[in-house]
């Protein structure tokens, strides 16, 4: 059974996370209310991100039964919940700590989703995504340009500026792909190969003409549709890549 705690003790607050932000927490205290260490005064995000949950996950806090944001000072006796964000309760009248969403989702992932941003891209969102990307530039590029960070990396979504982020659990790409798409609801707003894997940048349609003398010979004779990154000048047709990831487009939809 999961601690109490005596209102008389101050050092300690009771939490209790719902939902998948168990996932972050260690196994013996997940999904059961547990102490945390307050030593006369914390914030409550400082508490809530010194068991594992980095506050970009986190859209729902009540203290006591009240709703509060992450600035809200703890002094020790008090019972805290902490949820995720809802998809189907609706809570308008309390307090949303996720920031609205993008109308228009951008992100931006570390160095170690490089196939997770070429799927993104694939599917027609606009993802950064560089090999020797910097915790810095990452966090700056979420900031000044409002990007979702993607990440494997709790300690990026910790920093205080960082408003957007999402702590990717999946460790294969496609399932990864699958997660993001699914926890930010972008079932319907998949455009698949609008936009260049490697560069980014959305592609344009070219005649055939313009691109047959780059073309080999048996593509010159199967494809007559064709499009092209404007910056690397790569072309693109319905290959078998494009059947492949087609498939995986479809099954991320489903």
């Amino acid at each position: 059974m999961a601690p109490r705690i005596d209102p008389r003790n101050r050092a300690f607050a009771e939490f209790r996370f719902y939902e998948e932000l168990n996932d972050f927490l260690a196994a013996e205290v997940r999904r059961k209310a547990f102490p945390v260490a307050i030593d006369r005064a914390r914030s409550v995000k400082d508490a809530i991100e010194s068991v594992g949950v980095p506050h970009t996950e986190v859209d729902l806090i009540l203290v006591d039964g009240a709703s509060v944001g992450f600035g809200y000072v703890l002094h020790g006796g008090e019972r805290v919940a902490v949820y995720p964000v809802f998809e189907r309760l609706d809570i308008a009248p309390l307090l949303h700590l996720r920031p609205r969403p993008l109308r228009e989702p951008r992100f931006v992932a570390d160095t170690h989703l490089g196939k997770l941003a070429r799927h993104l891209r694939s599917a027609g969102f606009d993802c950064l995504w560089e090999n020797d990307f910097r915790d810095e530039e990452i966090i700056a590029y979420s900031v000044a340009k409002k990007r979702i960070i993607l990440t494997r990396d709790l300690g990026i979504l910790k920093h205080n500026v960082v408003e957007r982020g999402h702590f990717v659990h999946a460790t294969e790409s496609g399932a990864q792909l699958r997660e993001v798409v699914r926890t930010f609801q972008l079932e319907n707003s998949l455009r698949p190969f609008t936009r260049c894997r490697a560069c980014n940048l959305e592609l344009r349609e070219i005649e055939k003409e313009s691109v047959a003398e780059r073309l080999p010979l048996a593509v010159r004779l199967r494809f007559d549709r064709f499009t092209e990154c404007p910056q690397c000048s790569r072309v693109f047709w319905q290959g078998t890549h494009y059947e492949r990831l087609g498939r995986l487009l479809r099954r991320v939809a489903e």
